[in-house]
């Protein structure tokens, strides 16, 4: 197979230089490696031949058999179509094309026997069927299509140019059945052991596929090899990690630790939290780098757990620093952390852009020295002036938000790269976290602490409006704070949405005895933050907002969120926005605004955010419905490998399998050097090279 990669898809029969460079341009199809995995995306059935006086309701794309008894063009210039009289004997259709007409009415003739293949439309006016722009053979012709035959992604360009699934499907076929043999990726061992089908086999039966039982084999072995590349790719950087990072060893537990413990911590650990802490102690005591991933949803104590961390790092001997992506949370994380630490004289300092040069100069000069224990700050931390005497322990908050360079400098601050602590509210997947993060260890906070009470989610409408606002109107009058979220800016004519601009003034209008702050991605960040500030301080009483709020505040006393069209977000988002609330005591309340005509399976997405407030639930969900895609940012680190065919959200089985068969062949051929694993070796490492990858953290 490695030899297809360099060959020029230019060669292949029937292709040439004109079309290469359409399907480089149109599906970045290159050499015949990328043809044969251009997978179809469905298929046809052209084993049976219907008869017209059968046609019933709505119909698929059918094969019929008959004769043309007339030809006859209509219109003139641009609006001219072709119309044909077709037969089989039992009934007739009308034939219509509007491309190609004279073409088209020179290469068929009335008598000649002919199959069609397309999608028969019936027209309740004339109580007649149609079909337009069939495909049309000779009975006699070589090329005429049988059996199931695959209908590929194409683009409108590549049709307008002739370039069709049927197109498509000849020239992969004829170069696969070409090929005298295409050479097996995988290792004998794992083909032995699952019983999969031979890589050979397995295109072509996937291009041109016998039977539903082989196509499902076929769809097995394809999507497995993807799966497996990638599940040996991360775990032989893990083990690579784990093996020869070296890190800090942090085998103490001292002062710091012990009296934040005893005397400030502000409620009893849950079973998760600790579960969490013991797994990082056990990191730090290896003398390797720690490269741990803390998922938990809002409000859980990720923050807790983190701090916790640190203090082991300054217990021994080592400074730490939280990244967060903006200087709001980060004043947010300090203000909180430095409340947490008090009693215990440890030394903690922000750091951000705002952050003035003479406070600068003495963070700069402490963490040198030694005497600042901890930095809190944004993107200021990896500033070249910014230097620690000795950074044992990095923790970003919401690593998605920064880039892979701006991560990587941070751990450039130490001659022994500090352990590295991420943390994010995003719920991740499973079947995500075992691919984009496989390189990681993870932690998953699946418990809340004791005293905060579930999120009361409701659906309402239009009509609801009413309602909604009154009892907005009741949680001002007990002294709390709202959010009320809009998909946009400005209004759209072209989109029935409401926009933050109109929502703003209609509040205002609504609830004239409060302040209303507002902020968007569009305003300058010292306007933003001017805004967020008055309402993080209580100076105003509700936030406008677009979704630039969904991380990164925490406003406790805020107790209402509403979103309006909420029907045009997805359920991570929604569950991000809807975690603004809930972070004090008191009852609180998101309030999903949608409008009443919306298709059902919408409907089904927004009453599941009713039921649970569980985000890791949500977003299985999220990823059913909507695929993998970028699911609020997790996306961004990067998989170094192009599915074809598997799909993240739909094949967690197989990537299981691929994982569990992936730990096997490396327990027993960690280097990939046994002569028997030679060539999928070779086969994986091409594969690699073909696009960047960003998928290490550190």
């Amino acid at each position: 197979m490695n030899s297809l990669r360099e060959y020029d898809v230019k060669f292949i029969k029937g292709i040439g230089p004109g079309r290469a460079e359409l399907l480089k341009q149109q599906l970045g199809i290159k050499s015949a490696y990328d043809l044969v995995r251009h997978f179809p995306t469905g298929y046809v059935d052209r084993s049976k031949v219907w008869r017209i006086i059968d046609f019933n309701g709505d119909m698929p794309s059918v094969q019929i058999k008959g004769r043309f008894l007339t030809f006859n063009i209509m219109g003139e210039g641009a609006k001219a179509r072709l119309v044909g009289l077709f037969t089989d004997g039992t009934s007739q259709i009308e034939v219509i094309w509007f491309r190609q007409v004279r073409k088209l009415r020179d290469a068929y003739h009335t008598g000649n026997e002919y199959i069609l293949f397309g999608r028969p439309t019936f027209y309740e006016a004339t109580r007649t069927w149609s079909m337009i722009h069939p495909e049309v053979d000779s009975v006699t012709s070589p090329s005429v299509m049988t059996g199931f035959r695959g209908v590929y992604p194409l683009t409108e360009k590549l049709r307008n140019q002739g370039v069709g699934s049927r197109q498509l499907a000849q020239w992969i076929q004829s170069f696969l059945f070409s090929r005298k043999n295409i050479n097996e990726t995988l290792p004998p061992s794992v083909m032995e052991r699952l019983g999969l089908m031979p890589l050979q086999e397995a295109l072509i039966t996937i291009h041109k596929p016998i039977d539903n039982d082989s196509l499902q084999r076929a769809r097995l072995r394809l999507k497995f090899e993807e799966l497996f590349y990638i599940a040996v790719d991360m775990m032989r950087r893990n083990l690579k990690r784990r093996t020869a990072s070296r890190g800090q060893l942090f085998g103490h537990i001292g002062n710091f630790f012990n009296r934040f413990y005893n005397e400030c911590l502000p409620f009893e650990l849950t079973g998760a939290q600790k579960r969490v802490i013991r797994e990082i102690r056990s990191d730090v005591n290896t003398g390797r780098q720690m490269n741990r991933l803390v998922q938990g949803d809002v409000g859980s104590g990720k923050t807790l757990v983190a701090l916790m961390a640190m203090l082991i790092a300054i217990d021994n001997g080592a400074q730490a620093c939280l990244m967060a992506p903006t200087e709001i949370l980060a004043t947010q994380h300090y203000e909180t952390l430095k409340s947490m630490v008090s009693k215990i004289g440890l030394d903690i300092r922000l750091l951000t852009g705002s952050t003035r040069a003479v406070e600068r100069r003495a963070i700069h000069e402490g963490l040198i020295d030694g005497s600042v224990h901890l930095l809190v700050g944004t993107h200021a931390l990896i500033e070249d002036s910014v230097q620690f005497k000795n950074l044992g322990m990095a923790v970003i908050d919401e690593q998605h938000r920064f880039g892979v360079v701006q991560r990587a400098r941070l751990w450039t601050k130490n001659a022994l790269p500090p352990h590295v602590l991420v943390m994010t509210a995003t719920p991740i997947p499973r079947t995500l976290a075992m691919t984009v993060y496989g390189d990681l260890d993870v932690s998953v906070i699946d418990e809340l602490p004791p005293g905060r009470k579930p999120i009361s989610t409701v659906l309402r409408y239009e009509n609801d409006r009413h309602h909604v606002y009154r009892g907005l109107g009741s949680q001002l009058r007990a002294g709390h704070q709202a959010y009320i979220v809009y998909p946009l800016i400005d209004e759209n004519v072209k989109l029935d949405l409401l926009s933050l601009k109109e929502g703003y003034e209609t509040i205002c209008e609504t609830f004239p005895s409060y302040k209303v702050a507002f902020v968007h991605g569009r305003m300058k960040p010292a306007e933003k933050d001017y805004q967020m500030g008055l309402f993080a301080s209580g100076e105003a009483q509700i936030l406008v907002a677009t979704t630039v709020i969904e991380v990164g505040v925490n406003v406790p006393n805020a107790t209402t969120m509403i979103i309006e069209n909420a029907e045009r977000f997805g359920l991570s988002q929604l569950h991000q926005l809807r975690g603004r609330v809930g972070r004090g005591g008191d009852q609180s309340y998101c309030v999903l605004m949608s409008k009443h005509e919306i298709a059902r399976e919408t409907r089904r997405r927004l009453e599941l955010m009713t039921r649970t407030t569980d985000g890791f639930e949500i977003a299985e969900a999220d990823m059913k419905w909507r695929g993998p895609g970028d699911i609020e940012g997790t996306m961004q680190s990067g998989i170094a490998f192009d599915l074809h065919i598997a799909n993240l959200a739909q094949d967690g089985q197989i990537i299981q399998l691929a994982r569990d068969n992936a730990e096997m062949l490396l327990k027993d051929d960690s280097d990939l050097t046994l002569p028997e694993n030679r060539t999928f070796a070779v086969s994986l490492q091409k594969e690699l090279a073909r696009s960047a990858d960003w998928s290490r953290i550190s």
